[in-house]
């Protein structure tokens, strides 16, 4: 492909020059090369006039040849955000992510993001258009997968402006929305968990005090084995997940794969259940289903917990609010970083922010305390003592700060000390008591020279 020698032609839209020419770009679809009406934006129309407009095109044109420099240009006008997307941001991506959550991702992206601008041209997308279409998603969609798409959003346009697709991020400011859907914050007392596991089999009530005494997610609980029990500790120690079918060496968070302390009492369960069971091997999941594999936990949840919230008249039960249940109710078990260690978080932060919830009964205790320290009398008590001053002494809130010994401290010690008088001595106890006049002297000495001759003329 040679260079072409072409003008173009400039056009105002709205405020701007935009540049339009010929030029050879690979077709995203068949990857073979074609000629397209390839723009570049020129400048603000108060800021240069059509002959320079035109000045400026010709040596756009002259910089890049008139012709392809591969698909890496911001003037490339073939390139959509569909195909950036697909061609361009997930192959750099998608290695860093397992394959499940690859899978969550890229239907994510596609939803939200692809199928809304998928055929739109990459530089003509403005930030106007992605703070509306966030806009639009925060009526419908979840809190966290408003987040989740602006994080998506803004990361995309990154790479675009880092391969040299566009010259400015318009998705960089984008904010998010002030008015989200609220996220999910049931909770549940101890008396809603126990009545729950007193409707229980031997199996399901066993399987579900683990769950809610170790705060187990669902993906743990189902993928152990009887070799990950040890009665004698007695521990569980997590090796494996479970999800969506299959068995993962690998759990949500670096701490997911753990050894965790259980109750004496619910080990004891535990091996009863064992002495009852199918198939007590230690290659035999504790929990398993009809099949004898492990139980899917979406069935389970809709087959079992959510029949018990209907028969107890529950808010909600599911895996995910016995986990914010257990959060909440056990900071009065321990403090936080115990508790961080049951949820086996990464960051304090998820545990008390994400999982612990306000209890309004918690809340009415705080202040009947506080109310209780103001109208309690031990302050009054320590003001009246305080507030006692004996004789020849000041009150310690007026003394000053760091004050040495000076005319008011010796003035003091004479005034209380009798002994020190200047009364004339006894025979015989010359040696055993000063004189007044030398403890005087001594007086003198520590004062100022102005001073001390007034307490020696005293």
């Amino acid at each position: 492909m040679g260079s072409s020698f072409q003008k173009g032609w400039v056009r105002l839209r709205g405020k701007k020059w935009y540049g339009y020419f010929r030029r050879t770009v690979l077709d995203p679809e068949t990857n073979q090369p074609k000629t397209v009406a390839a723009q570049v934006i020129l400048g603000l129309k108060a800021e240069m006039s059509k002959f320079q407009a035109r000045e400026k095109l010709e040596h756009e044109i002259a910089r890049l040849g008139g012709q392809s420099t591969g698909d890496q240009s911001m003037n490339n006008g073939a390139v959509t955000f569909g195909w950036f997307v697909h061609h361009r941001y997930l192959p750099l991506k998608e290695a860093d992510w397992r394959e499940e959550t690859a899978k969550v991702k890229k239907y994510l992206i596609q939803a939200d993001l692809v199928d809304a601008f998928g055929d739109a041209r990459l530089e003509n997308i403005e930030k106007f258009t992605l703070q509306t279409h966030l806009n639009m998603l925060a009526k419908t969609r979840s809190r966290d997968r408003v987040l989740q798409i602006r994080a998506y959003m803004q990361a995309i346009f990154a790479e675009a402006v880092d391969q040299d697709f566009l010259s400015k991020d318009p998705a960089r400011t984008v904010r998010v929305p002030a008015h989200l859907k609220e996220t999910d914050k049931t909770t549940l007392t101890w008396d809603q968990l126990r009545s729950a596991l007193a409707k229980l089999g031997i199996r399901d009530r066993i399987l579900l005090e683990l769950d809610m005494a170790n705060a187990l997610r669902p993906s743990e609980l189902f993928g152990l084995k009887w070799k990950c029990f040890d009665p004698s500790a007695p521990t569980i120690t997590i090796e494996e997940t479970t999800y969506k079918g299959k068995i993962r060496s690998w759990g949500k968070t670096r701490g997911s794969l753990t050894t965790v302390p259980i109750a004496t009492a619910l080990a004891e369960e535990l091996v009863l259940w064992r002495e009852q069971c199918l198939d007590p091997s230690p290659e035999a999941f504790i929990f398993p289903g009809r099949t004898g594999r492990f139980m899917d936990s979406s069935n389970y949840r809709k087959r079992v917990l959510h029949k018990l919230a209907e028969e107890l008249e529950l808010p909600k039960l599911t895996f995910q609010v016995i986990r914010r249940t257990i959060a909440t109710l056990a900071r009065k078990k321990g403090d936080v970083k115990d508790v961080q260690g049951v949820m086996r978080h990464s960051r304090t932060a998820t545990t008390t922010d994400v999982y612990m919830q306000q209890l309004p009964e918690g809340v009415r205790e705080t202040v009947n305390s506080i109310h209780q320290e103001l109208k309690s009398d031990k302050g009054t008590r320590k003001a009246a003592s305080a507030g006692t001053v004996s004789v020849g002494t000041r009150p310690a809130s007026s003394k000053p700060a760091n004050r040495g010994f000076g005319q008011g401290d010796v003035l003091k010690m004479w005034a209380t000390k009798p002994e020190l008088s200047s009364a004339p001595e006894e025979e015989g106890d010359k040696d055993s008591r000063p004189s007044g006049t030398k403890v005087l002297k001594f007086a003198a000495n520590l004062l100022p020279r102005g001073k001390s001759e007034v307490l020696l003329n005293a």
